[in-house]
């Protein structure tokens, strides 16, 4: 009986403590299943054939070592949480590093930067995750949002399912 009333109280603060936990909420998706919402467009193509959804992604061809501009996005005030760039990422024969980068925005302030440097991406990879969070203390908010994708080489890199999502701190 007694091990039945320490079970339950457990069972009651594990309930309690997860219906004041938020979640993360996704402020942008971008299927990336056309070139129209995409900025820069040299070097890149959609590529219909190699897809992590079935629909389409696009494919980044470097040359040289490169940023390539995906969006560039105004976004709802938010302040004192953690934003989150991810994407799912192919590549093939990169020489270097390609990873995702993101530049908030702040006016008056400049612009601030975080890249994914945890995981780069470099010869022939299949799908996988990449993400970069940006951390917003409280009073910080930013008024725009860049998301790249830098090529620190040569190479192709795949780019699928972009999300921009907000996160407790």
């Amino acid at each position: 009986m007694r091990h039945h009333s320490i079970l339950a109280a457990i069972a009651a603060l594990a309930l309690a403590c997860t219906r004041g936990a938020r979640t993360e909420q996704v402020l942008t998706e971008l299927p990336l299943d056309s070139l129209d919402q995409v900025i820069g467009k040299t070097g890149v193509t959609l590529d219909p054939a190699v897809s992590f959804d079935g629909r389409g992604s696009l494919r980044l061809a470097a040359a040289e070592p490169t940023t390539f501009r995906v969006a560039e996005l105004a976004i709802p005030p938010v302040d004192g949480v953690r934003l989150i760039y991810r994407a799912r990422v192919r590549s093939e024969d990169v020489r270097g590093k390609a990873y995702l980068e993101m530049w908030c925005a702040f006016p008056g302030q400049g612009e601030f930067f975080s890249r994914a440097l945890q995981s780069p991406l470099s010869g022939t990879n299949d799908w996988t995750t990449q993400e970069t969070p940006f951390f917003l203390q409280k009073g910080q908010v930013p008024s725009r949002v860049k998301l790249n994708l830098v090529v620190e080489g040569t190479g192709t890199v795949w780019l699928d399912q972009v999300v921009l999502a907000e996160a407790p701190l």
